[in-house]
């Protein structure tokens, strides 16, 4: 029996695989609407919006191979080449061009073992040091993967459990095209004869074996070369099963065979375009949505919405630096020409990495430790590739690329992204798929995203964008919790991380918040390690100094790991010292130490912190109390979408129940000194893109519960909080006058944004502005008079304490 194409898609959909029998039985289905529909529609579930490809640079080590296929001319004779080789210094310098090109793989392909039938091989591998040609691919490899940062992916032919042992630690993935699972075409007269690497069962062994060795694995047939339709099924399908048992198959090439000169098959006719439709759309049902299906664009110029059309969701490896050594006849399309074939078929074109992100994801299972590293330098939060180099805490400014997007009305966008867009402008409750699908947007869809979120924000909120002008006092930066993300805080010398521990005395604690009042604050901030010596006393006790010298002054104070640990340390219930906090003068609380708010994140990066439910235990109690808070989100180091979207959705429950939050701050994470960084073992922070859709789906997730969006300028920059005012902000922030957290870890952005700067980005976006209070307000006239033209702040030593020498202010 047969089933018809729609029949086959409701059984995946309903996650159930196509029986064997039913496989077969479609090289009887002739290519058809309802075919490429059925394929298309199977892609959409697994890959609704875009379509891939892998910026690489290829690196063909050696011509020579010991396998004589009738279509090939990659394999060259000893007589044909001017070295055996690529030297090592000749493949560096090569993936050295690729990576100052944007590349971040770099493909090793060469013949199957050479040595084993050349002489000029065997005494090449020997002066180099190497018994055989996979021993010196991990050598380069491992020289291209420590020198230029690229991933290697090594298609090396049949290998051994031996082989793949010793190539698994310097590569990010490796491949082998299976071609075919036919016996008949190594028979005399078809093209694997006289190659003894071309035997299925040899191929399919080594793929048995990458299985077994948990290797992220590319492998796919070859269409055209004699084989029938029932053997290109057959072929799937043993590639299936290889991959049902270990799930390491990471996409499905299907290639279509080009007639080369000076081959044995330079006659032979090469498939037609429906051949390879109908191929493709049989590949798709075969596996399902889950799996990759690629077809080359370089081998179908022309038609690449079509190829789309038959369910494809991935390009392959494109080079801007070297040419297809296989199909030399072959340029690869300019990226542009790509893009815009690929959003004529109503998609968009997405850079990803050789290591697929469902691989990325379980890194520690599928890349060698010593890969990992690479990987999450080139990785975005999706575990697809970074697209750009702008990092925050950078003196750089946003790609422009992607400011000129937000200017764009939206074309392509996925046919689900404007529902959940209007139910977030009304104000309804996402759920936690429809936020991760928003921080999914691309292209136009970035735009869709920003545009919507800068509607509420207008709505809201109007064009006025409002800033505080306060000050920044980090007290001491001794601390006893290890969080891994924090180049602040000190312990030992041996960590070598920015400055010296301090701890600043109650009195340059109150000189600070008068210097503050003085140049016109409204409001101090403090916050600080968790100095072991440290009770909650001595939070009382900060609250009241300020107090006796500056009443007027809002105390804006203490992370809620700040408050947990000063409760305990007096034996205090939360609501009881909080209450205590507030009799002292504590007006409302900075609503830092929330990182993620997800317990899977911060067992991570802050294990010994307080939990996710602590965090908000402890917001609970302040909004009871009256205490009114903000909310941060430090993001772009180990976690994904998806905590992205649980933090927004807790934070929106919080708030429908106590309404005390009165701001999102997202705080992009700064990697260059922080412990993961100089570690490697985070990702370099978010791109630009994903800080862009950070503010805007804040906007549109917290709509209308949360009114005020901020911007960030000592993570950002000036360049950075302008862009941001198109994607729903419309709060910079405070002036700050010292900041300590944040240059720490790297930034360059300075300690202090005067109200005349802040006031001039905001005038060059065209949007007005207003100074406010913590909480919103008006300060007083007087108060902002003086917060113009003020005096500089009295420098301050690497201690936290006055530089020697100058006068202290004691009046306000």
């Amino acid at each position: 029996m047969t089933l018809t194409p729609e029949q086959i898609t409701r059984q995946w959909q309903q996650g159930q695989a196509l029986s064997r029998d039913h496989a077969l039985a479609l090289a009887s289905v002739p290519l058809s609407p309802p075919l490429l529909e059925a394929a298309s529609v199977l892609r959409d579930t697994g890959f609704p919006h875009a379509v891939t490809y892998s910026r690489k640079v290829f690196i063909p080590l050696t011509h020579l191979c010991r396998d004589v296929c009738h279509y090939c001319t990659f394999a060259k004779t000893p007589r044909h080449l001017e070295k055996p080789y690529l030297s090592p210094d000749d493949v560096v310098a090569l993936a050295r061009q690729g990576a100052a090109q944007g590349c971040k793989e770099a493909l090793f392909t060469l013949g199957e073992k050479p040595e084993l039938r050349y002489r000029v091989a065997r005494d090449a591998l020997a002066e180099m040091g190497f018994a055989t040609t996979l021993e010196y691919v991990a050598h380069v490899a491992g020289r291209v993967l420590a020198e230029t940062g690229l991933l290697p992916h090594i298609n090396a032919g049949c290998m051994t459990d031996e082989e793949i042992a010793f190539l698994r630690p310097v590569s990010a993935s490796m491949g082998i095209m299976l071609e075919s699972a036919s016996d008949r075409l190594c028979e005399p007269g078809m093209p694997h004869y006289g190659s003894p690497d071309k035997i299925p069962a040899v191929r399919l062994q080594t793929l048995e074996r990458a299985g077994q060795a948990k290797v992220p694995f590319t492998s796919g047939i070859l269409i055209g070369i004699g084989e029938t339709r029932q053997e290109r099924i057959e072929s799937l399908l043993a590639l299936r099963d290889v991959h049902q048992r270990h799930g390491h198959v990471q996409e499905i090439i299907v290639q279509n065979f080009r007639a080369k000169a000076d081959t044995l098959m330079r006659e032979s006719p090469e498939p037609d375009l429906d051949e390879m439709l109908w191929t493709l759309a049989i590949a798709r049902l075969v596996f399902g949505p889950a799996m990759s299906i690629q077809a080359p664009p370089n081998l179908s110029p022309g038609v690449l919405p079509k190829l789309v059309s038959a369910g494809i969701n991935d390009w392959g490896g494109v080079s801007p630096v070297t040419p297809d050594f296989v199909n030399p006849e072959a340029p690869w399309p300019h990226l542009d020409k790509l893009a815009a074939e690929t959003a004529q078929a109503g998609k968009v074109l997405v850079e990803r990495l050789t290591v697929y992100p469902a691989y990325g994801r379980d890194r520690k299972q599928w890349v060698d430790a010593g890969v990992i590293p690479a990987l999450q330098a080139l990785s975005d939060a999706e575990g697809l590739a970074r697209d750009d180099q702008w990092h925050a805490g950078a003196v750089l400014p946003p790609p422009k690329k992607l400011l000129d997007v937000l200017q764009k009305s939206p074309v392509h966008v996925g046919a689900d992204l404007p529902a959940i867009l209007q139910k977030a402008e009304a104000g309804e409750r996402l759920d936690e798929q429809e936020v991760v699908r928003l921080f999914a947007a691309r292209g136009d869809e970035i735009a869709a995203v920003c545009q919507a979120a800068d509607r509420l924000r207008q709505s809201v909120n109007g064009d006025c964008v409002s800033y505080v002008v306060n000050r920044n006092i980090n007290y001491t930066n001794i601390c006893y919790f290890k969080c891994r993300f924090c180049a602040f805080s000190k312990g030992k010398v041996s960590e070598n991380l920015r400055e010296k521990p301090y701890d600043i005395s109650m009195e340059e604690i109150q000189r600070r918040t008068l210097e503050a009042w003085e140049r016109g604050a409204t409001e101090v901030c403090l916050q600080g390690g968790i100095h072991p010596d440290y009770t909650g006393q001595h939070y009382l006790d900060v609250c009241e100094a300020i107090r006796a010298v500056c009443p007027s002054m809002h105390i804006h104070a203490f992370s809620p790991l700040e408050i947990t640990q000063g409760a305990t340390t007096l034996g205090l219930s939360l609501p009881e010292f909080l209450a205590q906090l507030k009799a002292a003068g504590l007006n409302t609380l900075p609503g830092t130490a929330a990182e993620i708010l997800d317990d899977e994140v911060r067992a991570v990066i802050c294990p010994d912190k307080i939990s996710t439910d602590e965090w908000f235990d402890v917001m609970r109690a302040a909004h009871q109390q009256g205490i009114r808070s903000t909310i941060t989100i430090m993001f772009g180091h180990v976690e994904s979408p998806l905590h992205w979207a649980r933090h927004l959705l807790r934070v929106r429950d919080l708030q429908a129940e106590t309404g005390g939050f009165t701001e999102f701050v997202p705080l992009p994470f700064v990697h260059m000194e922080s412990p993961q960084g100089l570690r490697k073992i985070s990702r370099k922070g978010p791109t630009f893109r994903e800080v862009l859709l950070m503010h805007a789906i804040g906007r549109l997730v917290l709509h209308p519960l949360v009114k005020n969006i901020q911007a960030s300028w000592v993570k950002l920059g000036a360049e950075g909080v302008s862009a941001c005012l198109s994607a729903g902000v419309n709060d910079l922030g405070g002036t700050l006058m010292n900041e300590s957290i944040t240059r720490a870890a790297g930034a360059a952005h300075g300690q202090e944004f005067s109200p005349e700067y802040l006031e001039g980005l905001m005038d060059a976006a065209g949007r007005s502005h207003r100074q406010r209070t913590t909480l919103y307000g008006t300060p007083e006239a007087s108060r902002m008079a003086r917060s113009y033209g003020a005096a500089p702040v009295q420098p301050i030593d690497e201690v936290g304490q006055p530089a020697p020498g100058l006068r202290l202010i004691h009046s306000a």
